[in-house]
């Protein structure tokens, strides 16, 4: 690869991470909106609230749960544990 190339990649690659990724976040975007979303069920007792994601969103059916220690993941509203869950955590403060 010629290096201008390589630094064009290395540039693309890094800004997806930093983009879908941070210290606390773990599928969470900069811009509020999920891409990627948590699959396992996550314990109840981990999840301190969630919040809804941006109305610009692409993915209108996912919430954004702030779990214990401060990091952040995406769930669908569609997945049987997550509705169950959602009677059962309150909403985030704003």
């Amino acid at each position: 690869m010629k290096p201008i190339t390589v630094v064009l990649v290395c540039l693309l690659l890094g800004g997806l991470w930093l983009q879908e990724v941070d210290s606390k976040s773990m599928h969470v975007s900069s811009s509020n909106c999920c891409y990627t979303f948590m699959e396992k069920r996550i314990s109840l007792q981990k999840i301190q609230c969630y919040r809804n994601t941006s109305s610009t969103c692409p993915y209108q059916k996912s919430l954004i749960l702030k779990l214990i220690g401060g990091r952040q993941t995406c769930v669908l509203q569609t997945k049987p544990w997550v509705r169950a869950y959602f009677k059962r955590i309150k909403p985030c403060p704003s």
